[in-house]
């Protein structure tokens, strides 16, 4: 589409302004009054969302042969979004005028700005941030980014894309090879050795991703940071990738991520464990598993979990709210079926978490207990060194926002998001006051997908039923509740609190329907939200309920969001 516009203005005898970018250079900003449409016809730029001005995010890469400003420029009003080089880039600028006399010429030119635009507008034109070509940087001397790069290429390959790798002198020290190699494949991994600096240097401004290569054993090098006003580096397309011993822990990644500054870490295996992941990461077909709060209703979430991996479905990211971020935590701790079975009885069905009762003067409960159990299962885990990649929200009630955890203890991220208002105590943190994720964002994931280009799988369990009548009416009689033990459950104003906190709007719900391409809500009106030892009865509904959604679905589920966005590889 792009191209064919690209042509019918090559075509014209048209005012056009050739602007040459360097590197980070910004095309325009949010706010700038629309007065040309661009062609790029070298180069890579970043489209980037700027709602939030203290953190803009990329939302879409704009290449060779693309147009863009074509919206805001046909609509008369100001740009929404802002556009800076991610490489040198050649530009052509068109004015409006000159638009707007070739349209009256040529009525195509103007039907084909109206299909992009309505492409763009229906979402059929998705963009996107995948990379086209990727580098891998040695940062140790004891590690072989040729070798990562050939594995990555493979992977790709098995995936259904067309992948290559280059080095140095494959490409004769000639970074215009790059280029070239972008329009035989769908991924080029470009790979520079530790004394490689110059090469390395300059494969940076062609390349769309960059990947530091580490040894996990050993310490990182002086200096080994790129600058943080370097556009990929700025603008979070330079990742870290730490490689360990086959079979061996993940180790602490601290002071390689404190010398690198990564958007994202990786762990890897000299044996090839977790490069399948990182594969599918970059090709867009990895799998993201996003967990709803809801109570003791949330143990739907350990059956989807295991009908997701007896299906043989990866699980490559995982985010969670509340009760469902404490799921998805062992599920990114690595934690087998078993494991996370065994997990959840002792952290919460043997005995009631939240029966700690307190004088409910900021909350009913000390929540002690929790913090214990959650230290128990968890233990000094920092959320960048576990297995799969994990978020999770809180709702943060200073400046009312969502807050997601990506970083820092897992405890800490954990007790946060569970902290929900008047039964357990809010945690302070840089001067806010967080509590349960689920009063903004219960089911994530939009979060998610804010991070996540392949396919995302919301499981909801927030959606059945809320309170009936008879859970919020006060016991006939004090002393036969106290009697019979079910004063352990809290009074009925824990269920008033905790359905308050997990209940979601229909705008919210359509939100979270939206960003997922897989949307799974278990039957689950028979558990009553605090009923914990409903355990086994919400496994068995989430795992019929995934089984059941798995059956059903168009594609791979691997690759369910490529095929909802028309973006399926290249056979040609």
């Amino acid at each position: 589409m792009t191209a064919a516009l690209a042509s019918m203005f090559d075509r014209r005898d048209i005012g056009v302004t050739r602007i040459a970018l360097s590197s980070g250079a910004i095309l325009f900003g949010a706010g700038d009054v629309a007065t040309h449409l661009y062609l790029v016809r070298e180069g890579l730029l970043g489209v980037f969302d700027t709602v939030r001005s203290d953190d803009p995010r990329l939302v879409a890469f704009v290449r060779r042969g693309d147009t863009l400003g074509e919206m805001a420029l046909l609509a008369g009003t100001s740009r929404t979004r802002g556009v800076v080089a991610l490489r040198d880039c050649v530009v052509d600028a068109i004015g409006a005028d000159a638009v707007f006399a070739a349209a009256q010429v040529d009525p195509e030119v103007m039907r084909e700005l109206a299909t992009l635009i309505a492409r763009r507008a229906s979402g059929t034109a998705v963009p996107t941030t995948l990379p086209r070509s990727v580098l891998i940087v040695e940062m140790a001397e004891d590690c072989d980014p040729h070798r990562l790069a050939h594995a990555l290429a493979k992977r790709c390959v098995d995936l259904g894309y067309r992948a290559v790798a280059l080095d140095g002198a494959a490409l004769d020290l000639d970074v215009s090879g790059i280029a070239a190699a972008e329009t035989g494949f769908d991924i080029v991994f470009v790979s520079a050795l530790a004394h490689e600096a110059d090469w390395a240097a300059a494969c940076r401004c062609h390349v769309d991703r960059v990947l530091l290569l580490g040894r996990a054993q050993s310490q990182p090098p002086p200096d080994c940071a790129l600058c943080s006003t370097e556009p990929l580096q700025a603008n979070g397309l330079v990742e870290l990738v730490l490689e360990r011993t086959a079979g061996t822990s993940i180790r602490p990644s601290g002071a390689w991520i404190a010398a690198t500054v990564p958007a994202q870490v990786h762990h890897i295996t000299a044996g090839g464990e977790g490069i399948d992941r990182l594969a599918r990461t970059l090709t867009g077909t990895a799998v993201g598993l996003a967990l709803s709060g809801g109570g003791a209703r949330a143990f739907a979430h350990v059956g989807a979990v295991r009908a997701l991996r007896e299906a043989g479905v990866p699980i490559d990211a995982v985010a969670g709210t509340s009760m469902g971020a404490i799921i998805a935590a062992g599920v990114a701790s690595g934690w087998d079926d078993d494991e996370l079975d065994t997990r959840m009885r002792d952290a919460f069905v043997t005995t009631n978490p939240l029966d700690d009762i307190a004088l409910p003067i900021i909350a009913m409960t000390r929540g002690h207990k929790v913090e214990t159990r959650l230290h128990r299962h968890f233990g000094a885990a920092v959320v960048e060194d576990l297995a799969i990649p994990f978020l999770c929200g809180a709702a943060n009630l200073t400046t009312g926002r969502c807050d997601t955890f990506t970083r820092g203890p897992i405890v800490d991220a954990l007790r946060a998001s569970i902290s929900l208002p008047g039964i357990l105590p809010p945690v302070v943190r840089d001067g806010c006051v967080l509590v349960d994720g689920g009063l903004l964002r219960n089911l994530p994931t939009e979060m998610l997908r804010e991070s996540h280009a392949g396919t995302v799988i919301g499981c909801d369990v927030s959606r059945a039923i809320g309170l009936s009548p008879a859970e919020v009416m006060p016991p006939r009689s004090w002393i036969g509740w106290f009697a019979s033990g079910r004063w352990r459950r809290g009074p009925p104003l824990v269920s008033i609190l905790m359905r308050s906190a997990t209940i979601s709007t229909h705008s919210e719900i359509a939100t979270a329907r939206a960003a997922a391409d897989l949307y799974v809500m278990p039957e689950l009106d028979m558990i009553e939200i605090r009923d914990w030892k409903s355990y086994p009865r919400a496994v068995d509904a989430g795992y019929r309920a995934m089984a059941a959604a798995l059956a059903t679905t168009p594609a791979p589920i691997t690759h369910l969001r490529a095929v909802r966005e028309s973006r399926r590889p290249r056979r040609d």
